[in-house]
Order: structure tokens, then C-alpha cells, then sequence
């Protein structure tokens, strides 16, 4: 290697280093993004029957996907602060909270949530409190507030670019191919990963369909203060938390059986907590076991072995952390991709090279002269 070469190649290893840091301090975004990808492409894809420019379809692939999550997580938060306003209210736990919680204040009792009772609270210095815990914490707040729109932001141009530009990596990735091998495992993993991630979108929504049929379902045939509040919103909430190992679901039903019954337990009828108790075992066989068991390998992608992609997104969250429920399911694919195509033509490349013969046929280490004591040696 000349001088030229060796500093091209110290150049590129210096620009690839940088990506490489820059990749690992924004893993997590950026494995979410793969993630997304592989989840929207079919639909992304589908879209082109339609004729729509590509930067239109990956407008629309993530606008479907993000815009019932955020209206979803959205109407989640401010019920939740209605119903807490309405349990605080009616148990007085504003008192309790003002003697033991120092920062609390002269608070007396929670505003009305909307713009005209958060304004007449924060003249009547009832916020005051609040302002200035969070004024104290403001550091902090908008520090999480910070990297939790740098990493939206990333995930979101991430997403958008392999929707509209993924054909073009792909092609430059193959322009390293050597005797077909990069483009057999590179094609090999592109589909398993599709299939694999894909498969749990599809198992999130499926879910979260189920969950919606089997609440409200049960809400028909039961008293009212036995009944499942807000079936819709808890049924697509316990889809995306199937996307949860281990867990799952669980952290979805088991603390709305629990509301469910908390009303029941402070003065209602104890009669109706044998409904309660229904709706428990109802969500575990219909909506947890039942699909589990039938749903997730026909969904689970089509060479990866489904106990194998339980244990990666069982294993990644604790190795790794959160990004780790992302990139574990999406490196066994990788790894076991490469396992069943690549590495086999690797291996037998190297033995047929091991064991090829000699063009000529003849034993290389002989001399191809005739030895001194051959007849014509003699002549």
C-alpha cells in the first residue's frame, strides 16, 4: 500500500470512527427508528398503487402511525387528570397532602382543568406552590424535556429518509458484493426483519381490537359500577403495552381491575367485585393467553425461532435499557440471518479452497523435468 492509499484509508477510518461515536451516543433513537421502518414499510409500499410521490407516502406511513398514538396518549393524560381531580375531590385527599407534602402549600383545593379555572387559580395564588417547585426544578425539566424532542426529532427524520431512500442504501451496500454472499444475507435479513417487525404492529393492533371488543363486551352484561371505564382507550393502551416483555398487558388490566374495583371496596356493593373478578380472568385467557399463544408465532417472522424472539425482548430491556426492547429482537435477526446464509458460503468457500486439486493434475511438490536416472536421462 502506497502512501496515497494508506492516508484515504486513516481518513476514512477517522470519518467512521465519528459516525460510530455519534451512533452509539444516539443508539436509542436510531434503533427505533429501524424499528418504525421495518413496521411501516409494507404500508409505505402499499401506497405506491395510489401513485403519491415517495416523500407523500412516508408522510402518510408515519402521520398513521403517529397521529392516533399521540391522540391516544393525549386523551389518556387529560382523563386522567379529570378522573384524579374528581377521586381528589371526592375523598378530600387535597388536605392530606397540604400537611405532609411541604412544597404544597396553601393549596386548598385543585382547580377546574381548563383555561379560565387554571387562570382564576393562578390570580388567587393557589399555583403559586406549583410555580415555584417547578421553577426550583426547572433544570431538570426542561433538560428531559430537551432530549426527549431532540430524540422525537431524530426518530422522526430518521424514519422518513429509510422510507424514501432505502432502495438507494441498499444499492450501495451491494456494490460491495463479493460472489453473491453480501447480497444473499443483506437480501435475507432485509425480509426477516420486515416480517419480524412488522408482525408486531400487527400484533399491536390486533390486540388492541381484541382488548376493545372483549371491554366493551363485558360492560354490556354487568352493572354499571362494575364496568370497565373508557373500554376504547383501555383496549388500545393494552395493545401498545403487549409490546412490553414479560409485563406486557398485565400493566394495563391488572391496575384497571384494581380502579375497577376501588369504588366497590369504599361503599358500593361487594356483590359486584365477583364481576370484577370475571373481567380479571377474562383478560388473562382472552386478551393475554389466548393471543399469545395463537397470534405471536404466526407473527413472529419466518425463519426466527419465537422462544428466541421472547428472549430478546425479554433480555434486552435488562441489558441494554429501554432502547435495548428494540435492538435485541433486531440484532438476533441480523446475527441469526447471517448464521443460516452467510456463514455456511463462508465455511465451504474456505474448504473447497483448502481442498481444491491442482489444475494440472500432477502433484505440485514433483519436478516437472525429467530426473537424471530417466531412460532419456541416459541417452
Amino acid at each position: 500500500m502506497n502512501a496515497r492509499r494508506f492516508a484515504v484509508a486513516l481518513f476514512g477510518l477517522a470519518v467512521f470512527s465519528v459516525i460510530g461515536f455519534l451512533a452509539y451516543e444516539f443508539i436509542a433513537p436510531l434503533t427505533i427508528a429501524v424499528f418504525l421502518y421495518y413496521s411501516t414499510r409494507k404500508y409505505y409500499t402499499l401506497l405506491e398503487r395510489f401513485r403519491l410521490p415517495a416523500s407523500i407516502r412516508a408522510g402518510i406511513a408515519l402521520g398513521s402511525l403517529a397521529i392516533p398514538l399521540i391522540f391516544l396518549v393525549s386523551y389518556a393524560g387529560v382523563l386522567l387528570v379529570l378522573e384524579a381531580r374528581a377521586f381528589i375531590d371526592e375523598y378530600d385527599l387535597i388536605s392530606v397532602a397540604a400537611e405532609n407534602v411541604s412544597w404544597f402549600g396553601s393549596v386548598s383545593r385543585v382547580p377546574e382543568f381548563t383555561v379560565q379555572g387554571l387562570y382564576n387559580a393562578y390570580q388567587s395564588g393557589q399555583l403559586t406552590p406549583l410555580i415555584d417547585f417547578a421553577t426550583a426544578h426547572a433544570s431538570v425539566l426542561t433538560s428531559m424535556i430537551s432530549q426527549f424532542t431532540l430524540n422525537l426529532f431524530i426518530i422522526t427524520i430518521v424514519t422518513y429518509y429509510l422510507l424514501v431512500d432505502g432502495d438507494k442504501i441498499g444499492a450501495w451496500l451491494l456494490r460491495f458484493d463479493d460472489e453473491a454472499i453480501i447480497r444473499e444475507y443483506l437480501e435475507a435479513a432485509d425480509r426477516e426483519l420486515e416480517s419480524v417487525l412488522f408482525g408486531n404492529l400487527l400484533n399491536v393492533l390486533s390486540i388492541s381490537l381484541i382488548a376493545i371488543g372483549v371491554f366493551n363486551v363485558y360492560n354490556v352484561f354487568v352493572p354499571s359500577p362494575a364496568e370497565v371505564p373508557y373500554p376504547a382507550l383501555a383496549g388500545g393502551l393494552t395493545g401498545i403495552a403487549s409490546l412490553i416483555p414479560v409485563v406486557g398487558m398485565k400493566i394495563v388490566y391488572f391496575p384497571l381491575t384494581i380502579l375497577s374495583a376501588v369504588p366497590i371496596l369504599l361503599g358500593g356493593n361487594p356483590s359486584n367485585l365477583t364481576y370484577i373478578a370475571g373481567l380479571l380472568v377474562i383478560a388473562i385467557v382472552v386478551i393475554d393467553t389466548i393471543p399469545d399463544i395463537v397470534l405471536r408465532p404466526l407473527l413472529s417472522g419466518d425463519e426466527t425461532h419465537v422462544g428466541l424472539l421472547m428472549l430478546a425482548y425479554t433480555l434486552g430491556p435488562v441489558v441494554l435499557g429501554f432502547y435495548g426492547l428494540f435492538f435485541a429482537p433486531i440484532l438476533l435477526v441480523i446475527g441469526l440471518t447471517f448464521a443460516n446464509t452467510a456463514l455456511p458460503r463462508l465455511l465451504n468457500t474456505a474448504n473447497n479452497a483448502d481442498t481444491t486439486p491442482s489444475p494440472s493434475g500432477v502433484n505440485p511438490t514433483s519436478n516437472s523435468d525429467e530426473s537424471p536416472s530417466s531412460p532419456a536421462a541416459n541417452d
